[in-house]
């Protein structure tokens, strides 16, 4: 597993639940040096036993502790980057979906070694869309579910979701956009340091 993607559960287990958590599961599953650095490769055994860990003293489902980290990810002021990347893909939620389509070629661009879910977005009428997720890590599909929900509030947008997993692990998310202007979304602009 990429460094940044246990980076970033580090991050929001400590911010989220505290440093004492953190440093109790670190001690755990034997991060090496009780954190993680972001350009390493880690073997996937270590943050999936970390997830399991957090699961079990959280007494939360791992999938709704994979699709908190999503939320984190684009809610927190702590991982801005990750919101701004994913706002580039549109002024409005509907054409954010729509950028879904390259979000692996420009995540590739910034980090080259960070395997991203490979995802394609099927329109089936207005308001509804299937979302493809495949290629996708242990995991990623749910943090791909908080993401989406988190996005939909940023971009003040009310959504359905729902999500639906295969055997071999491709997960679908069906999401209705009910309403695209359903409240006023938070403020974006694409120059940087611009208040956002």
């Amino acid at each position: 597993m990429h460094g940044l993607i246990n980076c970033s559960l580090q991050l929001y287990l400590s911010d989220r639940h505290g440093s004492k958590l953190w440093e109790d599961l670190a001690q755990e599953v034997e991060v090496p040096d009780g954190r993680f650095e972001a350009m390493l490769p880690y073997e996937d055994g270590l943050t999936t036993a970390l997830v399991t860990a957090a699961a079990r003293k959280l007494m939360r489902p791992e999938p709704e502790i994979l699709e908190d980290l999503g939320t984190f990810l684009v809610t927190s002021p702590r991982t801005e980057v990750v919101r701004r990347l994913l706002r580039y893909g549109g002024v409005n939620f509907r054409e954010f979906l729509y950028s879904l389509d390259e979000l692996q070629g420009r995540v590739k661009l910034a980090v080259p070694d960070l395997e991203m879910p490979k995802l394609e977005l099927r329109t089936e009428g207005e308001q509804e869309y299937q979302l493809l997720c495949t290629e996708a890590q242990a995991g990623m599909g749910h943090v791909l579910v908080g993401v989406l929900r988190a996005l939909a509030d940023d971009y003040g947008a009310l959504v359905l979701l729902e999500e639906m997993h295969s055997e071999k692990g491709d997960m679908v998310v069906t999401v209705q956009l009910l309403n695209a202007e359903h409240a006023t979304g938070r403020r974006f602009s694409l120059a940087h340091g611009a208040a956002s």
